[in-house]
């Protein structure tokens, strides 16, 4: 990682299962000028389960610190397991990001969990984000969501062949050779163009191409389920969390 967090991260997660650092971080690709995302999972009262009075599934708040924006946005435990059971790439990278500001015994229970999550259908999920980012590149000329591209196809295809879910751009090696230097150019500057001597559109297009038939051949043939196993015990794992009034995490109604 090329961009020094905040030591005072840990500081303002406030009351929450887990937070990790999500974005341009855990995706190697920081810039100078990057905001720090946080992403995690909270747990709603019981009481605000089962009374009138419905809780809050996902927060998000923003605010600037010492300079840095920081946007930190947490679901409920009982949303955020209903995602991971779907092709949810964002909430698994989420989970399994290496970059934690907050943990708990809960958090440690869910990655232990996360392989059960995993299914060839992710690569759905991968392929999708894959054409929205091209689609923003081909409209603005931005170099970020030309690195996107290439880092969720890089993911996906990482995912088909592994079952690993790896978010890190300069750690996968199925792009192509430039992207070192593509990375190099982002940390100048957060929304910038492509740098001088970057590849022609047309070979950008190639590449991205020929990455796209790639993740839907390893898709084809990977051997990740069809469906996630994990249902029964993360169900088992949130009626815990809740029944147990809080064992993991500081109840908010002490606060």
């Amino acid at each position: 990682m090329t961009q020094t967090l905040p030591s005072w991260l840990a500081e303002v997660t406030g009351d929450v299962v887990f937070a990790t650092v999500s974005g341009a971080h855990l995706y190697g690709f920081p810039s100078v000028d990057s905001d720090v995302d946080l992403r995690g999972v909270h747990l709603m009262p019981v009481e605000d389960v089962v009374g009138l009075r419905t809780g809050e599934e996902t927060v998000d708040r923003t605010w600037t610190r010492d300079g840095v924006e920081v946007d930190l946005v947490t679901h409920d435990l009982a949303k955020f397991g209903r995602l991971l059971l779907r092709r949810n790439g964002y909430v698994l990278e989420q989970l399994l990001s290496p970059l934690v500001v907050t943990s708990s015994p809960l958090h440690e229970e869910m990655v232990a969990l996360a392989p059960g999550c995993l299914t060839r259908h992710h690569a759905h999920h991968y392929l999708g984000f894959a054409r929205t980012q091209w689609g923003f590149f081909e409209r603005t000329g931005e170099l970020k969501p030309l690195l996107y591209t290439f880092r969720v196809l890089s993911t996906g295809i990482h995912l088909m062949l592994t079952g690993e879910v790896l978010s890190d751009l300069g750690a996968l090696d199925h792009g192509p050779a430039y992207l070192p230097d593509l990375v190099a150019a982002k940390r100048e500057a957060e929304h910038g163009a492509l740098p001088a001597g970057a590849p022609d559109p047309g070979r950008l297009a190639a590449d991205v191409t020929a990455m796209t038939s790639r993740l839907e051949t390893e898709r084809d043939r990977s051997s990740l389920p069809e469906r996630p196993s994990a249902g029964p015990a993360l169900h088992d794992l949130v009626v815990r969390a809740r029944l147990a009034d809080l064992p993991y995490v500081n109840s908010r109604s002490q606060g």
